[in-house]
């Protein structure tokens, strides 16, 4: 289930919402304004966000304004709650970015209907994509990123990093990777991975957390 934050500051909306998102087993994570909803969005890593257009200090679509503008986060499934119901601002949401918009007074059936439609989107579009902290390995256009910047890896450093995400947590042999990554028919020594691998630590610097298992392989944390 998703991690879903919920930016409202209306008490009553807060806990209804915590309340039938956490009964479908979604983790819920609330705040009261958009500062503290921006802050929350970069650190706590959410699946969709709940926001409230008339919010205190910073308004619910200058919150959307940011969360587009930021490179950490600006692919972040957002969902607009309002108790403005004019067509004019329902487009001006949804040309800013809104994902959808559903108008104050809703019904929690509805929202958790659009809730579950705007993940599975968001989903089968990320099909391709792999993630590792502040790493994103997209299979289908053969790119990495770190932390929202594009990184070159060769070909086999990418095989390697998509082997170590795919199998987070694992220990994977030398072995294993000299054969997934090189192939059966490849008769070099285990070093061509110890090699490798430096490089690609290298390039990924401090969020590697690539690990040595000595005498055994690497795993990824």
């Amino acid at each position: 289930m998703a991690k879903i934050l919920v930016i409202d500051d209306e008490e009553h909306i807060l806990e209804l919402l915590k309340f039938n998102l956490e009964v479908s087993g979604h983790q819920v994570i609330c705040c009261t304004n958009g500062k503290d909803g921006l802050k929350m969005a970069r650190e706590e890593n959410p699946d969709l966000v709940l926001l409230d257009w008339m919010l205190p200090n910073i308004s619910g679509i200058d919150v959307l304004k940011v969360i587009r503008e930021d490179d950490k986060i600006s692919d972040l499934p957002v969902i607009m709650l309002t108790a403005k119901n004019m067509e004019d601002d329902k487009i001006e949401g949804l040309d800013r970015g809104a994902d959808d918009f559903i108008t104050k007074p809703f019904s929690i059936k509805e929202l958790m209907a659009r809730i579950k439609t705007v993940l599975r989107r968001y989903h089968t579009s990320d099909e391709t994509a792999l993630k590792a902290g502040k790493i994103s390995l997209y299979l289908d256009r053969h790119e990495v990123y770190l932390d929202g910047e594009k990184i070159e890896l060769t070909l086999k450093e990418f095989e390697l990093l998509k082997l170590l995400i795919q199998n987070r947590g694992k220990v994977l042999t030398r072995d294993y990777l000299l054969d997934k990554v090189w192939g059966y028919e490849f008769f070099g020594e285990t070093r061509t991975v110890d090699v490798h691998i430096r490089y690609l630590r290298k390039k990924l610097g401090e969020n590697s957390n690539i690990e040595t298992i000595r005498g055994v392989g690497y795993k990824l944390n």
